[in-house]
C-alpha cells in the first residue's frame, strides 16, 4: 500500500478589519491645523461648504461667528449639526467653530454635520464606526439639476400650443 501524504496547512490570507483603529488611522491620517493643533474637517452638501475646526473645550458651537441656537433656528437643522457628537456621546467635550457658505440652511446644515464627523475621526479613529453606523461620514451626493438647452429648466418644457 502507498503512504498518504498530508498536505501542508494552507495559511489564510488575514484581511485586515476595516474598523481597525490603526488600519482607519492609516486609511484617513488626521488633519490638524500646525499652528493651533485644532481638528480640521470639510463638509459639503448640495452647493454648501463648511470647514469645521475642533478643539477639546466645553461644548460650545459657533457658526460663522454666531452660536447654534442663533445661526440655525430650525430645530431639525441644529439636530442635524449636534448629531455626530451626540452619536459618540461627547456633545460637551468639543469646542467646535465651523465657516460655512453657500446654498440654504438645509444644506448648510448637512455639511456641517459632514464636517464635524471627519474632524472627530481626525481627533480619534476609534469614533469612525459609530459616525459611520449613525451615517455621519458619507457624503450626500445628491445635487441639483443642469438646466437643458431647449427646455424652460432642468426637465420642465415649453407650454404645447395646439393653435
Amino acid at each position: 500500500m502507498s503512504e498518504v501524504e498530508t498536505a501542508a496547512p494552507v495559511e489564510e490570507a488575514t484581511t485586515p478589519d476595516p474598523h481597525d483603529p490603526a488600519v482607519i488611522a492609516e486609511k484617513h491620517p488626521p488633519k490638524r491645523d500646525p499652528i493651533t493643533g485644532e481638528s480640521l474637517g470639510t463638509g459639503r452638501r448640495k452647493s454648501s461648504v463648511a470647514r469645521v475646526r475642533l478643539k477639546e473645550g466645553s461644548g460650545a458651537i459657533t457658526i460663522n461667528g454666531r452660536s447654534l441656537e442663533e445661526y440655525f433656528p430650525v430645530l431639525q437643522d441644529r439636530n442635524a449639526v449636534t448629531a455626530p457628537l451626540e452619536s459618540i456621546g461627547k456633545t460637551s467635550d468639543f469646542d467646535v467653530r465651523i465657516r460655512v457658505e453657500g446654498g440654504g440652511r438645509t444644506g448648510q446644515s448637512g455639511a456641517c454635520r459632514l464636517g464635524i464627523a471627519r474632524a472627530l475621526v481626525s481627533v480619534s479613529p476609534e469614533y469612525y464606526g459609530a459616525l459611520r453606523d449613525g451615517n455621519h461620514l458619507t457624503r450626500d451626493s445628491r445635487m441639483k439639476e443642469r438646466k437643458k438647452y431647449g427646455l424652460r429648466g432642468a426637465r420642465r418644457g415649453t407650454q404645447f400650443s395646439k393653435r
